[in-house]
């Protein structure tokens, strides 16, 4: 049981690391960038307006990581991240809109954090969705012991968890499964069965 709950938690701490981390170093990479800009490469033609541009971006991509969870988000600031260092490396090796970029202290610093940047927000982007948004819906209701509220349901539904650790829905008190005969949407094989120790009833939208 114990094992079962922990793993929940690790999730979420794990999540909220990568978060503050891609969040953060996107942030960082942008200071960097802002810095450089207006010490001198804002008036280096077209590359000027591309450091202006990754700043906005960085700033803009980074605040949004920190307070948004979306996997969605997460992925953009990954590959932000990477088109980032890979204008870097371009510039440096072969030249980007005639200019030629010299290595410096703060042009490594700022590959090493996208490059950090990357790898946070990508681990952040494969994660599956939190448990605590999915139980928003249904699952949560009947966590809670919701009434139903399908048309004349009166019953409470609920859910207990199994000696197996894993959660099962009940209506009323007794536990629900699906017939393991029932082989499309429809189907009720199993009712009014008098199978392993019990008799076995269909639940229907009335509740009865």
């Amino acid at each position: 049981m114990s094992g079962q709950q922990d793993r929940p938690g690790r999730r979420g701490r794990t999540h909220l690391a990568l978060r503050l981390a891609g969040g953060g170093l996107l942030i960082a990479a942008g200071a960097i960038h802002l810095d450089l800009y207006l010490t001198g490469y804002r008036s280096i033609p077209v590359i000027g307006w591309l450091f202006l541009l990754q700043v906005i971006a960085a700033f803009g991509l980074g605040a949004v990581v920190l307070v948004s969870a979306g996997s969605l988000t997460a992925a953009a600031g990954a590959v932000f991240a990477l088109a980032t260092l890979g204008g870097y490396l371009l510039s440096l090796w072969t030249g980007l809109f005639g200019f030629t970029e010299v290595r410096t202290t703060a042009g490594i610093a700022a590959g090493v954090i996208e490059v950090a940047a990357f790898a946070a927000l990508t681990g952040l982007a494969a994660m599956p969705a939190r448990r605590g948004r999915a139980d928003s819906g249904p699952l949560a209701r009947l966590r809670a012991g919701a009434p139903g509220t399908g048309p004349g349901v009166t019953g409470k539904l609920a859910t207990i968890t199994r000696s197996d650790g894993s959660v099962q829905a009940t209506y009323d008190g007794h536990p629900l499964y699906t017939y393991v005969g029932d082989g499309a949407p429809g189907q009720a094989n199993g009712n009014e069965l008098n199978l392993n120790g019990g008799l076995w009833h269909e639940v229907t939208a009335s509740g009865r």
